[in-house]
């Protein structure tokens, strides 16, 4: 039996569930069972509207600070200012805080909005909130679903060539207990609401945090593996493999003197994909020992210790570059978690000086790796970056160089998707208290990302899309200054 680990066992209206889905026999008559169910599954690619990108949502759980990450506010008042001081950019007159030199000089390849609000300051809450793009207005989970789902309820659940889920979440085991709280409040927040779990995410762990955390990882062949990706290995000697692969082909060779027909073509596509899939196609993308050591080393952030009370090495960095397979791999909202960010000068949290010396420069790394290896390879036009959180900080330092909860301006950055780099979008006001233009919200940042991946146009003239996702994209209004 091949198993793809996830959670949960809902039901969409054609009555398969993602455990069905991904639950895969013996390659006999039985077989025949996946490429069936991977028709079953198609969907919303041979619609037309769905374009050929991806997302990358990195979310800074906890509330990263406005100030201290793209908006430093050095002509401010000393307790209003960035506790880092500040970095000259690309962009003439535009600074951000002095954590992120190597963003700074990648600056032309963003599109950083300095007015971003909602009206959401508590933690949990603001996790759902934000995640799902305003859909949960309070955040209390009663309704609306995660930007993920949404998207994956409209372009189909997995891929139809790679059979990889199109909604990924990647985050880390975690050994403080701060950290460990972002990971479950990360969590409640990606669900898939009302569209049913069906849409809801593909949860991954790559590993190195359970590592960490003393956690016991499969092994295979001496080698270390995500237990996620073990269970997605094909458990079958390779000659029965073979015959009951010869079997398939002399159905399908039968099938053919039967039935010329166009369906026919269709499930030969399909029957090549679950073939793919059982050969490892879908595992190869979670491995990065695949990846040219240099680029990987590059990536790597292991080498700074993230943590309060208990610290780990930061996986920041290997996430991204996971993130960036599984965008070439098919996977089409790809979430990923960097806890921490919660600065309070308390038990509990660091102050902004020991937090953003941590948290900082490993965004820094992770990320600039991520834009120049996306670029490399071509992917600059297809992959999407959004990198935002749950709130941004108070604009006066308090006791101890910490922030509270402040959800009036919290940092939002976009990055390629073949949208209008180069630029910062709207203002706050002189000590970052409130934007000082129009405020863009979640909901807004949300439809921006549905207007990318999703042709509008095509979508209008599409009576089959799903009515309430279909709806929100219809009547969204995206950050015009992107397009």
């Amino acid at each position: 039996m091949l198993n793809f680990v996830q959670t949960g066992g809902g039901r969409d209206c054609s009555g398969f569930s993602r455990r069905d889905f991904l639950r895969v026999g013996s390659l006999g008559l039985g077989g025949l069972a996946l490429p069936s169910l991977l028709a079953a599954k198609g969907g919303s690619f041979d619609e037309g509207y769905v374009r050929d990108k991806s997302v990358v949502l990195l979310y800074l759980s906890g509330g990263a600070s406005q100030i201290e990450t793209f908006d430093p506010k050095m002509d401010a008042p000393m307790e209003y200012r960035s506790v880092n001081g500040e970095v000259k950019t690309k962009l003439p007159g535009v600074t951000f805080g002095g954590s992120f030199p190597r963003l700074a000089a990648m600056a032309d390849k963003l599109a950083v909005v300095r007015s971003h609000a909602h009206k959401v300051g508590d933690h949990e809450k603001a996790h759902i909130h934000v995640l799902s793009g305003g859909t949960d207005p309070v955040g209390n989970r009663s309704s609306g679903f995660s930007i993920g789902s949404c998207y994956s309820r409209l372009r189909g659940t997995n891929h139809p060539d790679t059979g990889l889920p199109t909604y990924i979440t990647l985050n880390e085991a975690e050994v403080d207990r701060q950290y460990t709280k972002e990971f479950h409040r990360f969590n409640k927040g990606s669900w898939s609401g009302s569209l049913g779990r069906s849409y809801g995410p593909f949860p991954r762990q790559v590993g190195w945090g359970a590592e960490a955390a003393g956690k016991t990882i499969a092994r295979n062949n001496d080698q270390r593996v995500d237990p996620g990706v073990a269970n997605m290995t094909l458990n079958l000697p390779p000659e029965i493999f073979e015959n009951r692969r010869r079997l398939l082909d002399s159905i399908d060779a039968f099938r053919r003197r039967l039935d010329g027909s166009k369906a026919l073509g269709t499930m030969d596509k399909l029957s090549s994909q679950a073939v793919s899939m059982l050969l490892g196609g879908a595992t190869r993308a979670f491995d990065l020992g695949l990846e040219d050591p240099r680029l990987v080393e590059k990536y790597d952030t292991s080498h700074i210790k993230i943590g309060h009370s208990s610290h780990r090495p930061s996986t920041l960095g290997k996430q991204m570059l996971l993130a960036r397979r599984l965008c070439e791999s098919g996977a089409g909202f790809v979430s990923v978690h960097s806890a921490g960010w919660d600065m309070h000068a308390d038990s509990n949290n660091p102050g902004m000086v020991k937090g953003m010396a941590m948290l900082g420069p490993t965004m820094d790394q992770a990320v600039s790796a991520f834009l120049e290896d996306v670029e490399q390879r071509g992917l600059s036009e297809k992959i999407l970056l959004v990198i935002t959180g749950d709130f941004g900080r108070t604009p006066k330092i308090g006791k101890g160089s910490g922030r509270g909860h402040w959800a009036n301006l919290c940092p939002l950055v976009f990055a390629g998707g073949g949208l209008q780099m180069g630029q910062v979008i709207g203002r706050s006001n002189a000590k970052a208290e409130k934007p000082a233009t129009r405020p863009i919200t979640p909901g807004d940042m949300m439809t921006t990302i549905l207007h990318t991946v999703f042709d509008v146009g095509k979508m209008r003239l599409d009576s089959t899309i799903p009515r309430v996702p279909g709806q929100l994209v219809l009547d969204g209004t995206p950050i015009k200054e992107l397009f």
